[in-house]
């Protein structure tokens, strides 16, 4: 296979002259190939462009210098490091960080070739919503969200978000406007350029690929479908768009033995989740500005975390109130454990939970640096468990009978229905 770099090959750092050696090919795409490459020591990847794509993306040199420049938005993102070049040679390409073995992509997740457990699918989820916050808040966009360019850890759910040489300025016009199935309505149908709104479509789209395994714009419509060609494409994701659980419209219904994924993982979320995904590929087709936004999803995927928890058999369930099912992998009735209500939302009291600044104060949103409560037995009785204060500040409690006491650090307080605990600026209620 002749490729556009060879083995042991020196390419330089467009401004620091830097060598960095070629040591093997990783892949292609359409706009280039990437390879494992070495510099001091250290392994990277780099990633050379095709001579037909330079000329066709023109904007491209000045794309990857504003985003060398501006840096990348946290660790998550494989960012350009810097340009790198041949002598006597128009071609360039870029050096990023080397992607580690243990990442796989959500095509492997499709697949069954990953099957993290919900909590830490739902933890990837929710970092790939922190990462697209941290890009918009620097007025970019990356124009091409899809399930080739997020990588996950299933034992972690650390994620690595790759190709980042689409992104580009909030609003600007370039040669990438999207992945088709991930593009946003007025995309498909050439309405606008890439922008933020659009980029939310696409995460939500990638949102629900990750919890559902299924497309959500994909049921009889498409499986009517005998020419799945670019007509046929543009009004499905385009012009009619209509989402496969819409609920004053059941005429792209998923069908079964073709959608079973939609239709097995959809009723074993909780209402909330499912309301919000309605709402997405509802009235978020059409109302740009009224799309769920990252904050908003980081907020429900949280409370979807604090929402699992364990049948006797050790899978891992969803508790939905009295909406609650039988265990999807036993089928057995669930026994909920004991639960925190905190302000609107419930945290399971599973044997492993841990509270975190997050839950516990409400100036310290999204804080989970370090664990403040955890749930442990009792030492001198197994059947009885509390929540053990591993704060550095003492607790407030209000017993059943309107006493009060204190809880101070390395004290814990029972797991009783009617307690109410004072964490300093957060109360919460104990239910069983």
């Amino acid at each position: 296979m002749s490729t556009l770099l060879q083995s042991k090959q020196v390419i330089y750092g467009d401004l620091t002259q830097q060598a960095y050696t070629i040591d093997a090919f990783l892949g292609a795409g359409t706009q280039g190939e990437v390879y494992r490459a070495h510099t001091s020591g250290q392994e990277v990847a780099i990633k050379w462009y095709f001579p037909h794509y330079i000329q066709n993306d023109v904007q491209l040199r000045q794309r990857l210098e504003n985003a060398i420049r501006k840096g990348s938005p946290d660790n998550n993102f494989l960012w350009p490091l810097e340009l790198v070049v041949l002598p006597n040679s128009t071609g360039f390409g870029y050096v990023m960080p080397l992607r580690p073995a243990n990442f796989k992509s959500i095509v492997d997740l499709m697949r069954r070739r990953a099957e993290p457990s919900f909590r830490a699918l739902i933890s990837a989820c929710l970092q790939l919503s922190e990462s697209f916050l941290q890009l918009h808040a620097k007025g970019l966009c990356y124009r091409d969200i899809n399930f080739n360019n997020v990588f996950f850890d299933p034992n972690t759910a650390d994620i690595l978000i790759c190709d980042n040489d689409n992104v580009d300025v909030n609003g600007a016009t370039g040669a990438i406007n999207g992945t088709p199935r991930f593009m946003a309505p007025e995309l498909v149908r050439g309405d606008a350029p890439p922008n933020t709104e659009s980029d939310l479509f696409s995460l939500s789209i990638l949102l629900f690929y990750m919890l559902m395994l299924h497309h959500p714009l994909e049921g009889k419509k498409e499986a009517a479908i005998r020419c799945f060609d670019q007509s046929a494409m543009n009004k499905l994701y385009g012009t009619e768009p209509l989402f496969i659980f819409n609920p004053q419209d059941d005429s792209n219904a998923p069908v079964a033995g073709l959608h079973d994924n939609a239709l097995v993982y959809w009723v074993l979320y909780p209402q909330f989740l499912r309301d919000v995904f309605t709402r997405a590929f509802t009235s978020g087709i059409n109302d740009q500005h009224g799309r769920i936004r990252e904050n908003e999803w980081r907020v429900l995927l949280i409370n979807l975390r604090d929402s699992l928890f364990y049948c006797g058999c050790g899978a891992q369930n969803f508790y939905d109130g009295d909406n609650t099912k039988n265990c999807w992998a036993c089928n057995k009735p669930l026994v909920a454990p004991p639960r925190l209500r905190i302000n609107n939302a419930l945290v399971m009291l599973n044997y492993d939970t841990m509270l975190y600044p997050h839950h516990i104060d409400q100036t310290q949103k999204f804080n989970f640096s370090l664990p403040q409560a955890t749930v442990s037995r009792h030492p001198q009785d197994p059947s009885r468990w509390g929540l053990q204060n591993i704060s550095d500040s003492a607790w407030t409690i209000t017993l059943p009978d309107n006493s009060v006491k204190m809880v101070d650090p390395q004290r814990s307080v029972n797991l009783a229905a009617g307690i109410s605990i004072n964490f300093g600026n957060t109360s919460a209620d104990i239910q069983v």
